[in-house]
This record gives structure tokens, sequence and C-alpha cells, in this order.
């Protein structure tokens, strides 16, 4: 169980969420340094925040929080290939799949095993300098290559499957999953890509260029982004989340990443649904409201 443990009502929904798993049979694991933060009943597990340990052998991740507190499960739940489930107690927390009225059924449903299990594709990301690695990693919603100057702009060019596609000035460019095209890709001027859909998109951030359209490319596309080597200081950035620093001249392949994230389901929703309300999109228009 992953919690924001930075919210007081976090940290009560975790303790009575605990004790009712425990109640039910399960045992609970909870990363150690988070055990200091919660109220919780003394059968709980301290476990490492290592992604390598921390969920294996488990049924399912718990993720009680916001957007980020999934992310940060998902490098846990990943490795171990556990399915994950985000109860929202934050803002919008697009990829939660309960809110916090729910929560009580939400624990059911684990208890009874009323749920089903989604894939949900990755981004695996290398980036080398002189034909050596200098970081791997991978994103659940995306991997950015984006300006470390704020008064600098990056020069960048990016190939597909092997050709060359464009030179952009610009502040960075974005790949992302279907399940990350309504996060920063979103915000960059993406398209939204329902979850089901297998591609990866290319997003261009504020690119001083004739051609800077978000691009749609196939699952099994490699995207590579070239830091020119006479621009300034780049930054690798993973779901916001994992930052590096990537020197002049380096370059960043990204492509389908080997391992999904597994996202459980308590009830079918059609996306459309959850764009809808988790947008607040007008559906009636303003007409429909000024009746």
């Amino acid at each position: 169980m992953v919690t924001h443990t930075g919210r007081k009502h976090s940290a009560a929904h975790a303790s009575t969420v605990a004790a009712d798993l425990i109640a039910a049979g399960f045992a609970v694991r909870v990363i150690a340094e988070e055990v200091a933060d919660l109220d919780l009943p003394e059968d709980v597990l301290p476990v490492s925040d290592d992604p390598a340990e921390a969920a294996e052998g488990c049924e399912i991740v718990l993720a009680l929080g916001g957007d980020g507190t999934l992310l940060r499960a998902a490098e846990l739940a990943r490795p171990a290939g556990v399915p994950l489930l985000g109860i929202n107690l934050g803002k919008v927390g697009f990829l939660a799949e309960a809110e916090i009225h729910d929560v009580d059924q939400a624990v059911r449903d684990v208890v009874t095993r009323s749920y089903t299990v989604d894939e949900r594709l990755t981004v695996d990301v290398v980036a080398e300098l002189n034909g050596h690695e200098i970081v791997r990693s991978w994103g659940l919603n995306e991997i950015s290559v984006e300006k470390g100057s704020r008064a600098q702009m990056l020069e960048l060019r990016v190939d597909v499957d092997g050709r060359p596609l464009s030179r952009y000035g610009c502040d960075g460019v974005v790949c992302a999953t279907p399940t990350g095209s309504t996060a920063y890709a979103f915000s960059a001027g993406g398209p939204v890509v329902w979850p089901e859909v297998e591609a990866l998109l290319l997003v261009p951030i504020s690119a001083h260029a004739l051609f800077s359209r978000p691009l749609v490319t196939a699952p099994t596309s490699e995207i590579v982004i070239t830091v020119d080597p006479y621009t300034p200081l780049a930054v690798l950035t993973c779901d916001g989340r994992r930052c590096y620093d990537l020197p002049p001249g380096a370059r960043v392949t990204a492509r389908r990443g080997e391992l999904p994230v597994r996202v459980v389901r308590l009830e079918p929703q059609p996306f459309t649904d959850r764009l809808v309300a988790k947008f607040a999109l007008p559906v009636e228009g303003w007409r429909g409201n000024a009746r």
C-alpha cells in the first residue's frame, strides 16, 4: 500500500484500508519510510522501497492519493507484474480507478477479487553519449527531453524508425503513451488517445518551427531524440519523477516498454465517461446550461 502521507485524510484512509484488509486475512506491506507518518495497525509489514523487492509476491498494489502517488506505486508494481489499483484522494486522479467515496467498496472488491486487469503500454528510454549508455529508465505516462536552462532554446533532431523526421528549436519534446496522452502531452497540445490504442505519441513543446504538429506513431516505432552538440544542457524526465542531465550531443532512444503496467478495473466504464468527468467537459454546451 502506497499513500500520499502529506495529507491527513490520506493517512486516515490508509489506516482504515489496512485494518480492513488485515481483518479479511490479507498481509499488508507499507514502505518503511511511510510507517512513521501513518497510524497503522501493528500487523503491517514495513518493506524497502526498492522496486525490485517491494511488491514481489504481492496480489495487488494499492495507491491512495493522486496521480503522483499512483505513478510512484507503478514503479513498485511494474517489475513484479502486480496489478495496480489507484484510489483517488487527490484532485484530478485521472489514473485512479476509484474515488474517495468508493474506498469501502473498492476494498470489498479486492477482498472478493471482483475486478479485472488491463495492461497499459509503457515506454522504455535509453540515453547515450558517444556510444556509451548514460541513462536507462521508463515511463508509464511519458518521457520528455527538455531544456535545462530557461533562458536558451534547445536544438533537437528527431528520427523515427531510423529515418530523420525534423529538427526543432524548442523547449523540448514529449514522447508519451496513450495513458499519458491526458497528462503532459495533452498540456503541450497533443491528442487524447484511448488507452486501448497501442501507439506512441511525439509532441514538441513550444517549437519555433513551421512544422510542429503532434504525431502518433506505431507501437513498434523507435523514436530517437538527439541533443545538438552546440546546444545548452538538456534534461531527461520520466513521468515527472526521475530526472537526468543530458549533455550536448546526447542521443535518447524511446521505444515501447518491455514490461507493461497492469491496472485494476473494478467495473466497466467507457473511457468517454472518464474523460467527461475528469475534465468536466461541457456535454450540454452553453445552451443546455442556460436551460
